[in-house]
């Protein structure tokens, strides 16, 4: 263990040149169109993933629940949630147009 930290130790201050780094910048929106369009596509996607799992947890709880009324109820309300997922989903784009025309975009 102490040979490593001695390694360490000789490799920071064998490198002793100043290390300079540039700004770059990962991600600049061109209009506020941009921004909502990419919140948009960020939503759909989100919701979208999400009532997937919920409808996969569904069909298991569904599939797996051996007649017991209350899995299958549970079964039935995960079923209902990706149908609400799925619905908002679908409503994103005109919740963007909606902030788009509030925005002035």
């Amino acid at each position: 263990m102490l040979l490593v930290a001695e390694l360490v130790v000789v490799a920071l201050l064998a490198s002793g040149a100043t290390a300079h780094a540039d700004t770059v910048v990962l991600a600049i929106a061109g209009s506020v169109d941009e921004v909502l369009t990419n919140i948009r596509n960020w939503l759909m996607g989100i919701l979208a993933g999400l009532a997937t799992v919920f409808l996969t947890i569904g069909g298991v709880r569904r599939v797996f629940g051996g007649g017991d009324p209350g899995e299958q109820e549970k079964a039935k309300e995960c079923f209902r949630a990706a149908g609400i997922g799925y619905a908002l989903a679908a409503l994103a784009p005109l919740v963007v147009t909606v902030l788009k025309g509030i925005v002035g975009a």
